[in-house]
Order: C-alpha cells, then structure tokens, then sequence
C-alpha cells in the first residue's frame, strides 16, 4: 500500500482518537469515577462482585470500604481457580490467556489474566495510541515505509485446561491480526523461539536485510540485539545497516542507564526515542511528546487507578486515595481495578506525578525493590540518575548494576554494597565511589542526613563485576529474554551474595 494512502489512513485514525483523548485530558476524574462504575455494573454476577455486592456501590467511597487492597499472593487462589477452568470468578467474560512473570513470596511465577477486553481495549489499544502520539508529534515520519523490530519475550505459550500462559509479548504477538505481521519483523515463529541464545541469532540474520523504520523492545535486551546486529555485519552504527531507522519505542526498565550506549550506536541527530510503561496487568502511561522525560497516564484503557504515598506504604497508616487527590512530586505505589477483573490490586512500582493537568508520571521505581533499611530510602530512580552523572564525569559506561544494605554488626555502621559490571571502567574506582556517594547525596536528603559524619551510613562499597556477570546469572535461573532483569535494590542481600558468589566463581 503507497505510503501516501498509510499516511492518510494514520491520520483519520488519529483525529478519531485524539477527541477521545481530549476527554479526559478535559475532564480525568469524571472519565475514571465512570470507567470504576461500569467496571463494578459489568462484574456485579461474578462470585467477587456478590461477595462485595458491588451491584449496590454508587460512589468510590463504598469502593474503598467495601473492597479490599491486595497483592498478588492474595489473588493467587483464585487465579489458580480460573486457570484450572472456573468461570465468572473475579471477571464475567472468560478468560483464556494467563500472562506469566516473576513470582512473590508464595508463587515462583505470577499468572495475570488477560482477558478480552483489556487484550484490546486496553493492549492493542495503547499500541495504535503509541503510533497516533508519535505520528502526531512527527508528521514528516516515513515509519510504514518499513517495518518495526520487535523483541518479545522468550517464552513460548503453554496450553492447560483450556486457558493459555506465556509471556505477555507472546500472548500479544499469538493474537494479533494476520496483518500486523506484515509490519512487524521477525516473523512470529521466530518471535516465539523459546531458546533465547538461539533466538537472538536468528532475529539477526533475519532483521539486518529488511527495511527497519522503528525498534521496539526493553532497553537491556534490545541493547544485546543490537550489539549482535553490528557484529555480524561489521556496520560502525545501526544507521548504515537501517538507513530509514527513525525511533525507538522502550519500556520495561529504565531507560537511564542506557542512554550513552544507544546513542553511540545511534548517533544520527534527530533520533527518536519514545517510553511506554506497560506491565502484565495492563497498558498505563505513554509519552506523549517528543524529546521528554514525562508519560501521559492513559485513563480510558479500562483501568481505574488509586494511589498510597510510599511515605505511609505498608504501615497501619496506609490509605489509598483517588487520582484527584494526588500532588506533585511525592512518591505513590499504585493500585490498579482492571478490565481483566483484577479488584483493588498492588501493582508493585512507584511513580511520580510531573503534572496534574493534565496528568503526566514519572516512574520512580518498585516497591520492593528499594533500600530502606537505616531510614534513608533510597530509591531506584535515585541510583539510576546518580549513576549516570557519575559515568558522565568519569567516562565510565554501565551494563547493570544490583546493591543491598551493609547491615550493622555491634559498632560497626551500616552502608551500601553495590555490585556493578560496566562496560568501560572508570580511571579511578575510589574516585567514582565518591562521586557517587556525593551525587546520592544531593538527590537523596534522607541518605544525605544518615551519611552525615557517617552517623547511620558508612560511604558505599563499590564492587566491580566480571564482564557477563548478570547475563550469566539471568541465563542460571532461567530468565533470560523478554521482560526479566536483575534486581537493582533490594532490603535483603540475598541477590547480591548469589551474584557475588557467581562473581567469585
């Protein structure tokens, strides 16, 4: 089809959709204390919405009275219940697709439904507002001249019961429209090729011929593609193997760590680059601008969301409180009623509020995954922004990095034990480890006040990674691919000793 035609097609679409948008940029609480009614109307016969009678809750409030907030180890009974064939248990319409990924406390692996409705509705749906902002923001893109690289997860969908679980990528790639494959390279089969080591290679020699306009994939592992891709053809940069690449579509992780390393292999000016935020449970916040640091929350996806200041999370103080009521620059966990059938549910990141009008987020990290051991909280957007302007001033580059407390033993201070495997060392270790006390400091007043005079916290300890380090630990528990990474923080050091064994090793 002439691009002229696909240009027009695109843009009718996108005029349709944008007085959508328009709506709840307009009016967002209204659109979401409609979207939390329709929700409660639509699952009223399900066993959970007799169990809270949800056919007689009128206004958030009774919600929040009446429904509790869980996790996914308070779900899991349930949806073990649906998978093994159960109906009308927590959502109306079946659900025949599980998305599965990493595990809790009770469960190696979490099993988020997917249903109908928010494969499209809320998936799919985010997927052509992706294209609509982009193409928008850039109308002088040529981005159907060619086709997007995709890079899904490494799992293949298993059958069972009559319902199937996979990754996400793989339950979005098994149900797309015979179409969108035309679009997309590679092609499904290989998409879908559970051998990760294999499937990279085989992405390769299938990609570096095609006419590739847009990449799309979690930074991490679509950094390791791509480092393949000019490998096998000797190519300085990714523009002389794909002349008409134009953008990259990332979410998964934080792009921060990564920046200086697509941008030596993407040096062409004007490259776009383009966050989503997206997870298993759902599609929530899209950039909508060119060249910004700030996603647009997405609020007729079929999701309702609330939100816990981190400052009260999992206290007896804790409170949920309504979109409405959330201020600029403090820190929530978010909780989430889908379309999916999911009441009331912890997520388990952490975001930012930019803007309230309309409203735009940063995300700021997980809640488990931070350091809060001595009272300093710090956070992963914290390390990562930290990192970055200390591999700025000391020409360092990381590939990943992982740290958990120094615990307190009779007089001895507490710290921070990092494990961080770069890609170029810095000159001096002891310099960088100063430098990024110091940047930590100036980012993070609590960790300033308990490293002052080292009065709680002793300075970081930095160790420095053999090369494939958190590959290797990635490939020894089977978490290679798609949307699995390493842990950057945690409370407890039981990642960084299995990491520091291997490292030792």
């Amino acid at each position: 089809m002439p691009i002229t035609i696909v240009n027009s097609i695109a843009s009718w679409f996108l005029k349709k959709r944008f007085q959508q948008i328009d709506l709840f940029l307009k009016h967002p609480n209204e659109v979401q204390n409609e979207l939390l009614l329709s929700l409660l109307d639509f699952a009223k016969d399900t066993q959970i919405g007799k169990q809270y009678d949800f056919a007689s809750i009128k206004n958030y409030q009774t919600f929040t009275e009446r429904v509790p907030i869980k996790n996914y180890d308070g779900w899991q009974d349930i949806i073990q219940r649906s998978m093994k064939g159960e109906s009308n248990l927590f959502w109306p319409t079946p659900i025949k697709w599980y998305a599965k990924s990493s595990g809790t406390t009770r469960a190696k692996s979490k099993f988020i439904p997917v249903s109908e409705e928010s494969l499209e509705d809320c998936h799919y749906a985010a997927s052509k507002d992706l294209l609509c902002m982009y193409l928008n923001n850039n109308e002088e893109s040529q981005l159907f001249t060619g086709k997007s690289l995709r890079l899904g997860g490494s799992k293949q969908l298993y059958k069972e019961n009559g319902t199937a679980f996979g990754d996400l990528s793989a339950i979005l790639i098994d149900n797309m429209p015979f179409w969108a494959e035309f679009s997309s390279t590679p092609c499904n089969k290989v998409s879908l090729m559970s051998d990760w080591e294999y499937k990279m290679q085989a992405i390769v020699d299938e990609t570096r011929f095609e006419n590739v306009t847009s990449l799309a994939g979690v930074p991490s592992w679509m950094l390791v593609l791509l480092n393949n891709v000019l490998e096998t053809t000797g190519k300085g940069n990714l523009h002389e193997v794909w002349p008409n690449l134009e953008v990259y579509f990332h979410g998964g992780v934080s792009f921060t760590p990564y920046v200086d390393q697509y941008q030596s292999i993407l040096p062409k000016s004007g490259f776009k680059y383009y966050e989503i935020y997206n997870a298993s449970e759902g599609f929530f916040a899209i950039q909508d601008k060119n060249d910004s640091n700030e996603l647009l929350l997405m609020l007729d996806y079929g999701i309702f969301y609330e939100f816990i200041p981190m400052d009260v999370y999992a206290t007896t103080e804790e409170k949920a409180i309504p979109l409405s009521e959330v201020e600029l620059g403090k820190n929530y966990a978010i909780i989430i009623t889908t379309n999916a059938g999911l009441w009331r549910y912890k997520v388990g990141d952490t975001v930012r509020f930019t803007s309230l009008s309309p409203y735009r987020i940063k995300i700021s990290g997980r809640t488990k995954h931070h350091i809060n051991v001595f009272g300093e909280e710090l956070i992963i957007e914290n390390a990562e922004n930290a990192l970055k302007q200390v591999c700025k001033d000391t020409e360092a580059e990381i590939v990943d990095f992982t740290a958990a407390p120094v615990f307190m033993e009779g007089k001895e201070k507490g710290a921070h034990e990092w494990l961080i495997e770069f890609k170029r060392l810095p000159r001096n270790i002891e310099q960088f480890n100063e430098l990024f006390d110091d940047a930590l400091k100036a980012l993070n007043s609590d960790y300033e006040a308990k490293r002052f005079n080292n009065i709680t916290l002793n300075k970081p300890k930095i160790n420095v990674a053999r090369e494939n380090l958190f590959y290797d630990w990635l490939k020894q528990n089977n978490k290679l691919g798609g949307q699995h990474k390493v842990p950057r923080l945690s409370n407890t050091r039981d990642y960084l000793e299995e990491l520091l064994k291997l490292n030792a090793s």
